[in-house]
């Protein structure tokens, strides 16, 4: 083992132990009982941690290819990070998708809830988590005293959400998680105490974020330039020309939805409009399905379908890696996401829905693309298959790295591959991976326009607003304008991207210079190119910031 790697076993250890939660999410054995500091003190020791780690590693030299990959990887991702806190983003943000609260209360989606142990660790969360809050409390208000703070929207939206959280009626969380737990005698006693005070509490931070912090949160959603450009290199692990992106997203936009009108004709005949054949799909009684247990074993099934007839051909995936669980979150803000296996596969990769509150009918067109996107060859695959790599990929590579340009952008490019394999040539499908790629366009648009309170241009192919200045107003008529989604989801997706600056256009953008990077390897290769030699050799790499990506791809 090289130096290099023995830096990354040390900080993966040291940081399981700082931040028990984490561990737990990547599924690092051992720290299920135990949650993160958030206090101050807590922040600023992950903090000198990672300012030690990248030391160490500026001082050492690769002596092999995989050890460059790795200190190229590991000095980006831990240089931005360490960037993102002495900015004090790290302990101020506060979105309806990201903050403490969230992992806070996310991780217990992923904790095993078999046998005593679980679930006497789930008690001690549970139990844990007043304190907690109280710390993260503390901070945010320190923070805020030194004038860090993230906008007024965004705490109150995120008090709604501990609302459904804790309200009987609706999401009730910690009790129902519980409730649907095996627990007798005195454990059972912790379990229900610790479920009461986690609803109390949250409940309590509920309160805190109206009374206390939103009076002191930013007016304007709008990030701002220097934020937002520390934003957007840390999600794409590149530096993008953030006005050529942005008028590329207007262009990008106006070719799908050109792409769009000739599929609907094909879907309700010539001259049809977009909203027609999604109107004509809709009515479709083939592509709706009833019941959310009922959509989630249509995803579970499209899911191991994908994985049994892409192995082999396109990909070759390894036993532990065909197996995936696609499963219904207990909460219901409307996300979708993708958790990856434990270290040891005991845990496997799961493809999460939270169906907001309300909806009973769902449409497979829309769903496929997102199918292949969280699971093969998207995000389960890519994650998977670095997990497995523990003869190339150091420990850090393989638990800790991700980059949202690179993960989310793979995804993205997976959905316009499966096109390209033939998997959408149902005309609705199609549809709904065109629709899915003109939501990600949108937001390129819309996160980088809204952030930076760009000028709409005068010329745009849409004659939307033109000259007039972004306003989250604008930003959600753009949106509604331009996608399919169900209302309550994309409200909740418009909310992110207000409180989430940088992250959503990392799908567009990363799939755009994945598409780059592989058209740089055909033309580098030429008659030797192989795609599927190209993405295996790709996805070896590990997760890495898209600048280190391309470097390392072309010394292949």
């Amino acid at each position: 083992m090289g130096r290099i790697d023995d830096l990354a076993d040390r900080y993966v250890d040291e940081w399981a132990d700082l931040s028990p939660l984490g561990a737990t999410y990547v599924g690092i054995s051992g720290h299920d009982a135990k949650t993160d500091d958030f206090s101050a003190e807590g922040y600023a020791a992950q903090a000198e941690l990672t300012r030690r780690t990248l030391n160490d590693l500026d001082v050492v030299y690769p002596e092999t290819e995989s050890e460059a990959v790795a200190k190229d990887a590991m000095m980006e991702r831990l240089g931005l990070e360490l960037a993102r806190e002495e900015a004090g983003v790290t302990k101020s943000e506060i979105s309806v998708i990201s903050s403490g609260l969230h992992a806070l209360r996310g991780v217990f989606d992923v904790m095993p809830t078999t046998g005593e142990e679980a679930v006497a660790n789930i008690a001690a969360r549970l139990n844990d988590l007043p304190r907690a809050l109280d710390q993260y409390r503390r901070t945010l208000l320190e923070e805020a005293d030194a004038g860090r703070v993230s906008a007024r929207a965004q705490m109150l939206a995120v008090a709604e959400q501990c609302d459904a959280w804790t309200d009987p009626d609706r999401d009730d969380f910690y009790r129902g998680l519980a409730a649907g737990l095996e627990a007798d005698g005195a454990l059972a006693a912790e379990l229900t105490r610790g479920a009461d005070a986690a609803t109390a509490a949250t409940a309590d931070f509920a309160e805190f974020l109206r009374r206390d912090l939103a009076p002191r949160g930013r007016d304007k959603e709008a990030a701002g330039l220097e934020r937002y450009e520390l934003a957007s290199q840390y999600f794409l692990g590149a530096k993008v020309d953030l006005q050529e992106t942005y008028e590329w997203g207007f262009a990008e936009l106006f070719r799908l939805e050109e792409e769009m009108r000739a599929t609907s004709a094909l879907i309700a005949g010539s001259g049809a409009s977009i909203d027609e054949a999604v109107a004509a799909l809709d009515a479709d009684p083939a592509r709706n399905i009833a019941g959310k247990e009922a959509f989630r074993d249509w995803m579970q099934a499209l899911a191991d379908k994908a994985i049994s007839e892409l192995n082999g051909t396109h990909f070759d995936i390894e036993p532990p890696a065909r197996r995936i669980e696609c499963c219904l979150t207990p909460t219901s803000d409307g996300s979708i996401y993708y958790t990856g296996p434990s270290e040891d596969f005991s845990r496997p990769g799961r493809m999460w829905w939270a169906v907001p509150e309300g909806v009973t009918e769902f449409s497979t067109w829309r769903e496929v693309t997102t199918v292949y996107h969280e699971g093969v060859p998207g995000h389960h695959l890519q994650v998977s298959q670095a997990l497995l790599r523990a003869d190339t990929l150091n420990r850090w590579q393989r638990l800790l790295c991700w980059c949202s340009g690179h993960g989310e952008g793979w995804a993205l490019y997976s959905e316009r591959l499966m096109d390209e394999l033939g998997y959408l040539s149902d005309p609705g499908d199609r549809l709904g991976m065109l629709d899915g790629q003109a939501l990600r366009a949108t937001r390129v648009i819309v996160d980088i326009g809204m952030h930076l309170e760009l000028e709409i241009p005068r010329d745009n192919p849409f004659g939307f607003h033109p000259g007039e200045r972004w306003t989250p107003e604008l930003g959600w008529e753009f949106l509604r304008a331009h996608t399919r989604m169900e209302e309550k989801t994309l409200r909740f997706e418009w909310k992110r991207y207000l409180g989430w600056p940088g992250q959503a256009p990392s799908y567009k953008i990363g799939e755009r210079i994945w598409m780059q990077a592989r058209e740089e390897t055909r033309q580098r290769k030429g008659a030797d190119f192989d795609l599927k030699t190209f993405h295996r050799d790709a996805l070896n790499l590990g997760a890495l910031g898209l600048d280190p990506l391309r470097k390392a791809l072309a010394r292949i």
